[in-house]
């Protein structure tokens, strides 16, 4: 076992407090056909009761793997193969299943990142919080079990627990899914709270609500808290401490405000310059040249391309003259009528907006705005109550048979969960094909000289055609998403939070290539997003909805600079590291 020497502080001192955790040296690979593959090569951290720490990269760094290992879930053939992981003095890479089992879940917290997959869809949201309170010994009897459960998730943000502990995952948003794993994972009070990821599918107020719980909960009761992050803007905000993983390995650490003000590793600089929040902070802080405003190196070209990006845009904007139209939606209205419930639910009331060729409109707000059912109404997958919507001057209402799929040429969507979005038995090859087929749009010959024509303009290699999506990172499946997408040479491109589970490099590289591809195909974007910072780099105009309507329209810079409702205002406060002072 190797000798642990106590770590200096942020001033220098020696800190000789015992850490809650301390990884030395950790090692782990999967077994694989052709041997083993290193995730995780030699990390180190500490991390002391009722901190919070910080884990940042990009898929594939090695983060989530090395917070699995903590707990012995590691997926597949993944196993611990050197190092060690003293949780409160005891080696857990030495213990047995059944004392990993009293810890797990009891003393150490979790909570995945994807709520799609992680919620039992034929249980009951109550039923599996209250399964996890009894199964971990936190209460005993169904009242007090009950009594947990809604405590719980009311610590989490979700207000009205009590009311919808009988309903099922399907019947939640994305958001309130992800809320019942936070109250899952807090439901034990654990002296450690592992979150991967744990509010990437949450609007930035909602967002706000549970670190602010988190963080409450760290304070009062002593929990320490090791999340993942791909938002650097949220990790400075959130934790004391910070860890950079790139290729498995811990390249940068220490106090977070000092790394994002003084990144010294070239991949740290990377994440810096290519961070959505940070790019927008920067842009909204300065009066200098945008160009002027990031870190000058060779290696930030991310962070570069995405702020001249927006400049371009904006100069583009004031110049242009006023174009055609792509989109009218006009007093758009969609009411749902409850199954055992008298009163109906407006989920979009009275909504107007417009969209030139050509730009990028977002659509913001917080989870049940209403803005994805704005999508699913232009996409003809779900018919308006009242209004009226217009496409390239064509009232889409009336529209059946052949013209509706005449209409579906033209507009095409990209969803947000690109693990959900592919059909995991079809190759890349045939999933970019899909539209041709479905369309009837040429040979087998002419399909396959498509297909290789949209991964090259996506920027994936010809060869992943024949690969599948489990074969694929999140990036990699996004852009095939992308592909499938611009597969009929459509005008209109609906993005319904498309960048939301990716991180950040990822994420800029996405939003880097729709603005490449908006310029060079002269596509229309309807561009949904809970976050505001995206919405800075990428779009022209803004809508913000709350409650089913649109309380402000605008261009872009206006809703920024000078926003007009307090809804907004908070939404803008809201967006990760706004109280952190950048170095502009």
């Amino acid at each position: 076992m190797s000798t642990t020497l106590p770590s200096p502080s942020a001033d220098g001192r020696v800190d000789d407090r015992v850490p809650l955790l301390q990884i030395n040296n950790l090692q782990v690979g999967f077994h694989t056909q052709t041997g083993v593959v290193s995730a995780v090569r030699g990390a180190n951290l500490t991390l002391h009761a009722g901190e919070t720490l910080a884990i940042v990269g990009e898929s594939g760094s090695g983060k989530s793997t090395t917070a699995h290992a903590i707990i012995n879930l590691l997926p597949g053939s993944g196993k611990v193969t050197g190092g060690e992981i003293l949780f409160d003095g005891r080696d857990l890479t030495k213990i047995s299943e059944k004392e990993m089992q009293e810890i797990r879940g009891k003393l150490i917290g979790f909570v995945p990142q994807d709520p799609m997959s992680n919620l039992n869809p034929v249980w009951s949201v109550g039923f599996q919080v209250q399964e996890a309170i009894k199964a971990n010994g936190i209460a005993k009897g169904k009242a007090d079990i009950k009594k947990h459960a809604v405590q719980v998730l009311k610590e989490a943000g979700l207000a009205d627990a009590d009311k919808r502990l009988k309903q099922f995952p399907h019947q939640f948003s994305g958001g309130m899914r992800q809320r019942v794993l936070i109250g899952i994972g807090l439901s034990s009070r654990p002296k450690l709270l592992i979150a991967d990821e744990p509010t990437s599918a949450l609007d930035v107020t909602v967002q706000r609500t549970i670190l602010d719980n988190l963080e409450k909960l760290t304070r009062e009761i002593g929990t320490a808290l090791l999340f993942i992050t791909h938002d650097l803007g949220l990790a400075a905000e959130r934790a004391e401490h910070l860890v950079v993983m790139y290729k498995g390995q811990v390249v940068e650490s220490g106090p977070s405000r000092e790394i994002l003000a003084n990144p010294l590793h070239p991949y740290t600089q990377r994440l810096v310059a290519a961070a959505p929040s940070l790019a927008s902070r920067r842009i909204q802080s300065s009066s200098r040249k945008l160009t002027d405003l990031d870190y000058q190196a060779s290696d930030v070209t991310e962070g570069l391309d995405l702020i001249e990006t927006a400049e371009a845009r904006a100069d583009l904007l004031a110049a242009a003259k006023p174009r055609e139209d792509a989109i009218v939606v006009q007093n758009l209205t969609k009411v749902y009528k409850i199954r055992g419930n008298k009163e109906a639910f407006t989920a979009v009331d009275d909504v107007s907006f417009s969209i030139q060729r050509g730009t990028t409109m977002a659509l913001v707000g917080e989870s049940g705005s209403g803005k994805s059912t704005v999508a699913k109404m232009l996409l003809r997958l779900e018919d308006a109550t009242h209004g009226e919507i217009v496409i390239n001057g064509t009232n889409t209402a009336p529209l059946k048979g052949k013209a509706l799929l005449s209409l579906r040429r033209k507009m095409q969507p990209v969803f947000q969960d690109p693990y959900g979005s592919l059909d995991p038995l079809r190759n890349i090859g045939h999933t970019i094909a899909e539209p041709l087929n479905t369309h009837k749009v040429g040979d087998k010959k002419s399909q396959r000289e498509r297909v290789n024509e949209l991964l090259d303009q996506v920027s994936l290699p010809r060869a992943l055609a024949s690969r599948y999506p489990g074969e694929l990172s999140g990036g990699q499946r996004q852009r095939v998403a992308i592909a499938r997408a611009l597969a009929l040479k459509p005008e209109i491109v609906i993005l319904d939070e498309a960048v939301s589970a990716l991180d950040v490099l990822v994420q800029a590289q996405i939003l880097q290539l729709l603005s490449d591809l908006q310029t060079e195909l002269d596509l229309t974007y309807l561009f949904i997003t809970h976050d505001l910072a995206v919405v800075r780099v990428i779009a022209d105009h803004v809508s913000v909805m709350q409650r089913g309507k649109i309380v402000e329209r605008a261009t872009t810079d206006e809703v920024f600079d000078n926003p007009q409702t307090q809804y907004t205002k908070e939404l803008l406060n809201a967006i990760p590291g706004a109280g952190i002072a950048l170095r502009v």
